[in-house]
């Protein structure tokens, strides 16, 4: 059995998109698809003293542009986003241990497109922060030339998939013929249940990027994506 997700990169994801990286064996970045604006592939939230707000990664990118074909193009956003997070999560208990990965990010070198950038950090994060262990790949390696349901299906024939986790944002599209015909199961994941954790700012918010959640609970943090499902409630 080979179970698969198929997304495209987001930048600074939230916690779900990591509990479905953790779910499966192969994570197939989907980043040769038409590019949405003012959207999650180049912004997320973070908790600031005026609650949740956006962090933007400026681009010169437009809907007649693939994901992987977009461009950053001032590099000033770097200092500007190392900024805001040591300003607004310096004093969280775990801030510490992940500056040298977040230095090296916004620091260490520029970036010169997007895909580049959010597969380096969701890989980064994943691998380094998370423990996570699943198989990663570029949707392009696999030169699929269907288009939207036929593409994806495509994409798990060609990767050797049994099996398909899709987000539940797709029930309402997804033709689940398509998946049983070609003998790939079709399975949903929930994000529902996650546990609070002592975050600043109230009221507690899930959806926000990662960071938050990794600031604030270190080492602990697989636990509050997926550990908690099979384990005791903690005090």
């Amino acid at each position: 059995m080979k179970k698969v997700a198929i997304l495209q990169s987001n930048y600074i994801p939230w916690k779900g998109y990591f509990d479905i990286i953790n779910e499966v064996d192969l994570f197939i970045f989907y980043d040769d698809v038409q590019y949405t604006a003012r959207d999650w592939r180049n912004r997320n939230r973070i908790k600031t003293p005026r609650g949740a707000e956006w962090l933007t990664v400026p681009t010169d990118g437009s809907r007649e542009k693939l994901i992987c074909d977009v461009r950053l193009l001032d590099p000033r956003w770097q200092e500007i986003h190392w900024k805001s997070l040591q300003q607004c999560y310096g004093k969280a208990p775990f801030f510490a241990s992940a500056q040298p990965l977040l230095e090296e990010i916004y620091r260490g070198q520029r970036w010169t497109h997007l895909s580049q950038l959010n597969q380096h950090l969701i890989t980064r994060i994943a691998r380094d922060m998370l423990g996570i262990s699943t198989e990663f790949a570029d949707s392009r390696v696999y030169s699929a030339t269907g288009s939207k349901q036929d593409r994806i299906v495509e994409l798990l024939e060609k990767s050797a998939a049994s099996s398909y986790l899709s987000g539940p944002a797709a029930k309402s599209y997804i033709d689940e013929a398509l998946f049983a015909d070609k003998g790939i199961e079709l399975t949903w994941h929930d994000y529902a249940g996650y546990p609070e954790y002592r975050q600043f700012h109230p009221p507690f918010e899930h959806g926000v990027s990662i960071f938050d959640l990794l600031f604030h609970t270190g080492s602990d943090a697989p636990w509050h994506i997926w550990g908690w499902r099979d384990a005791a409630p903690r005090s």
